[in-house]
């Protein structure tokens, strides 16, 4: 189980190991599910891209097919998000603190919210733990499920194809970056993960 885990942590584990299918699981959980929040949404899509140019037979798919099926499970992620907050309710904020939930992951999306408003299904997708949170945020105070299903789309589209393009056309233009795959996962964590710190620092400040 510890090994399972270890290899949901490592994007390129993912894509040898479990292919295409857990690829996909992987997105979709990420965003669809609050236990997800661990999982190496960023780096994982990058390294998509990079290996589909560079190792095309370890997923074996198209890149315009592989976005789309990206695209099509961050949607249904969050679709899965909204529902479980709808259906869950203010009652999320009273659980306790478990290994797989945190309640500070989700008052730190509520003050990401209170600041962008719908725009946090969007701007929150580059960003991990928002990502995970925010559908179901947006579940729990009931937003309008046409108004979610627009920022839903464009979110997901703005993620999965500026990420993924990237990450295709770095590997196409300069084959062997694949070598630094360690260092470029490393990079993305720590970038994606100032604004989220920054955020939750400010939240210490205030309730202090």
């Amino acid at each position: 189980m510890l090994d399972f885990f270890k290899q949901l942590t490592d994007p390129q584990s993912i894509i040898q190991y479990g292919g295409l299918w857990l690829l996909l699981f992987v997105v979709f959980a990420e965003t669809g599910l609050f236990i997800g929040f661990f999982l190496p949404g960023d780096s994982l899509i990058f390294i998509s891209g990079l290996l589909c140019a560079t190792k095309p037979h370890l997923l074996n798919t198209p890149f315009l097919v592989l976005i789309t099926l990206l695209i099509i499970a961050a949607v249904i992620g969050n679709i899965f998000g909204y529902w479980f907050g709808k259906k869950t309710g203010e009652t999320l904020f009273s659980r306790e603190n478990s290994f797989l939930f945190r309640k500070k992951h989700l008052l730190t999306t509520k003050d990401f919210y209170n600041k962008h408003g719908g725009k946090t299904l969007i701007l929150g997708r580059f960003l991990p733990i928002i990502r995970t949170f925010a559908p179901i945020l947006a579940g729990i105070i009931n937003i309008n499920i046409k108004l979610f299903m627009v920022y839903n789309f464009i979110g997901a589209v703005a993620w999965i194809g500026s990420i993924a393009s990237v990450g295709y056309f770095l590997g196409k233009k300069f084959p062997t970056i694949e070598n630094y795959i360690g260092y470029i996962v490393v990079g993305l964590i720590i970038i994606t993960a100032i604004p989220v710190s920054i955020a939750y620092i400010k939240r210490r400040k205030i309730t202090q």
